[in-house]
């Protein structure tokens, strides 16, 4: 039976939560879209978010990358230019601060904001690569995404075998990354804190069910009740609320002396 936890209620269910965090030692972290939506990122899924102007099989694929690099630079450019000057929040300070008393062994994040790094969490694990950076696919070539490649319509050349480059994301048709490092953390995992995402995409979706079959605990943190939570097998505790408040709400407690 999932336990619900809103904020300035449910003491009972928070004190428990608390001390069930307390009690383990090897904790991990799943964030989503939703722990940037108040750092001014919309939900790219969301009304108004980005796959409402570009869709992802007419954009964001490898095959239009390679077939027409300008056509899909438009979307990476109005990805970069929403990912602009934005700052992290209170979720993220909460988690690095949670990391930094040694409670956190590791942050995954399906994000390409930079926003975890920013707050001061170091143990970052971007499964979906990350929009401050370039890549040549023919190369492996890395180089930072400047101001001007998001003006213009010119589409970025390797600094070494000047073939066109695309932000260090994973697009559709590319293999997510870390997963040979994300997935042993995740066996021995007694904890795993689920912030900002319904955890429906694979393999991401699939770390709960590893974490529980291991007899790990699951603590969701999302606006609503979400497919997760709906599956008795998964969530553990469920934070309703926004992650800004929630998040802060939980470490709070559990830093206190």
């Amino acid at each position: 039976m999932v336990k619900v936890i809103v904020p300035e209620s449910d003491e009972r269910h928070l004190a428990e939560a608390v001390a069930q965090l307390k009690a383990c030692s090897t904790v991990a972290v799943l964030t989503g879209a939703g722990i940037s939506v108040e750092s001014g990122i919309p939900d790219f899924r969301s009304p108004g978010g980005l796959w409402t102007f570009f869709s992802p099989e007419e954009y964001a694929t490898l095959d239009v990358f390679e077939r027409d690099p300008a056509k899909a630079w438009m979307l990476y450019r109005a990805l970069g230019q929403s990912l602009n000057e934005v700052e992290p929040n209170a979720a993220h300070g909460a988690l690095a601060r949670l990391e930094e008393a040694g409670s956190v062994g590791m942050v995954v994040t399906q994000n390409v904001d930079g926003l975890h790094q920013a707050a001061g969490s170091r143990k970052v694990i971007e499964m979906h690569g990350d929009h401050q950076h370039l890549q040549c696919i023919r190369c492996g070539w890395l180089g930072p995404v400047l101001a001007s490649h998001l003006d213009g319509d010119e589409v970025p050349l390797c600094a070494e075998c000047f073939e066109p480059v695309k932000p260090n994301v994973v697009l559709f048709g590319e293999a997510v990354r870390g997963m040979d490092e994300i997935a042993p953390f995740m066996e021995r995992c007694e904890v795993l804190l689920v912030v900002g995402t319904s955890a429906q995409v694979y393999p991401a979706a699939g770390l709960p069910a590893l974490v529980q079959s291991r007899g790990g605990l699951i603590y969701e943190f999302n606006l609503e009740e979400t497919a997760l939570t709906r599956r008795s097998a998964h969530t553990d505790f469920f934070f309703r609320g926004k992650a800004t408040v929630t998040v802060p709400l939980l470490v709070d407690r559990f830093l206190e002396k």
